[in-house]
């Protein structure tokens, strides 16, 4: 299940801003992404197309299934790349910015093992 990197960090925001509690909206994603709004609009209708998340009718979004599983994969990049590289003594900023790279562009190969030494060597996700 191959989506493009920009549909990937839309799908991880809408994770990210549930997980704070409370709705998620268009202006919530925009803000968090440092988008326009129009930009917003038009992924959102795209990514309703293809099944990765719903709208109510008060513009409220929802993650499906298939949303969920690609965000979570992505969050879950995100946060152990992002503890790894602090771990290695590259500052908060440096590390979120890097992981936000990375994130899209390693093997699932790659990461497990990255993952798995990160574990196994005291490496706390968070």
């Amino acid at each position: 299940m191959k989506i493009r990197e920009s549909a990937e960090d839309y799908l991880e925001a809408i994770l990210m801003l549930s997980k704070k509690g409370g709705s998620v909206r268009s202006v919530d994603i925009a803000t968090m992404l440092e988008v326009s709004k129009p930009s917003v609009s038009h992924a959102m209708k795209l990514l309703r197309e293809d099944g990765y998340i719903a709208m109510d009718r008060y513009g409220t979004v929802t993650l499906l299934d298939k949303g969920e599983v690609i965000a979570s994969r992505i969050y879950e990049r995100h946060t152990v790349i992002t503890n790894l590289l602090m771990a290695l003594g590259v500052d908060s900023d440096t590390a979120r910015a890097d992981a936000c790279k990375i994130e899209h562009a390693i093997s699932q190969e790659s990461f497990d093992k990255i993952k798995e030494h990160f574990l196994k060597n005291g490496g706390e996700i968070v």
